[in-house]
């Protein structure tokens, strides 16, 4: 059985301390200026369960490995931002039908692979992938039947650059502070219907709709601590701060069917440009691989 220096045992009390994370899991997420899915007032309470430490984390903690980082060694690696799944509930108040509550279901991942080089011994200078894919349902019911449902999906894929620096070259736990700056494009499609009127007015709404030239910058600061496992790789815990603004051409196609026999009997199009600001506050997790400068 190994022992850490902290007189933790591998393998005993690991439910105390499974018990002791539970209080201590926390993911912060945060969204402004997002634009409606559709044009009836929504109040959405989300229920998000995301991705958390488990017990290993803990352990890998309570052992104490030491490193030591020189000019010229690259650090390759992956950070994982965000990785959470939501639901809710939404209300919807609808003059022919009256106040309907709806479910609301969606899921998100942001992976941020990277590699990058010592350019001394505490300041790494590299390069980023971002990869951000997300969905997101919102449904209605009344009566118990689907009368609106709505889905929007987006795709995001950047490029960027990092600065990062350590507080200190050595040791098992290492602060740091990074800066990081992506750009890149994205592509968003939503598609849904909607059944209104009542008696001979009745009608179904069916729409579909994509972007195009869709792009984005994003900078983002953040702070947090490198634990090494080893000689050669860390695990990273941080908080941060992105900010991002993205724009785009949207295009959308609407069918009419009234009185809902199977025929359409109007056809709308629009064609919009979109401007977007996000704040995101997060808590990630990463891996990184030291590899030496070859003598």
């Amino acid at each position: 059985m190994s022992v850490c220096p902290t007189g933790l045992k591998v393998g005993e009390n690991i439910s105390n301390h499974h018990q002791f994370l539970k209080k201590f899991q926390a993911v912060v997420f945060l969204r402004c200026n997002r634009q409606p899915l559709h044009l009836f007032h929504l109040q959405i309470n989300y229920m998000r369960t995301s991705c958390s430490l488990l017990t290993l984390l803990l352990l890998t903690f309570s052992c104490r490995l030491a490193a030591q980082f020189t000019k010229g060694t690259r650090m390759a690696g992956a950070s994982v931002a965000s990785i959470f799944v939501s639901s809710g509930t939404a209300d919807q108040t609808v003059p022919s039908i009256g106040t309907a509550k709806g479910k609301i279901n969606g899921f998100e991942i942001n992976l941020t692979p990277s590699i990058g080089w010592f350019v001394s011994g505490k300041t790494v200078a590299g390069v980023t992938l971002n990869l951000n894919p997300s969905s997101e349902k919102i449904s209605f019911e009344s009566g118990g039947s689907l009368y609106q449902k709505d889905k929007i999906s987006h795709f995001n894929l950047g490029i960027g650059g990092f600065v990062r620096s350590y507080l200190k070259n050595e040791g098992s736990l290492i602060p740091f502070g990074q800066f990081n700056f992506s750009t890149g494009f994205f592509n968003e499609k939503s598609d849904g219907f909607f059944y209104g009127g009542s008696g001979a007015n009745t009608y179904k709404r069916t729409y579909s709709g994509k972007s195009s030239g869709g792009f984005f910058i994003q900078p983002g600061l953040s702070a947090g601590i490198t634990k090494m496992i080893n000689s050669h790789t860390g695990l990273d815990v941080y908080a941060g701060y992105n900010f991002s603004y993205s724009k785009s051409d949207f295009s959308k196609t609407t069918l009419v069917d009234q009185q809902i026999n199977g025929t359409i009997d109007e056809t709308e199009k629009s064609e919009y440009t979109s401007r977007f600001s996000n704040h995101r506050f997060l808590i990630g997790i990463g891996f990184q691989v030291f590899l030496e400068r070859k003598k």
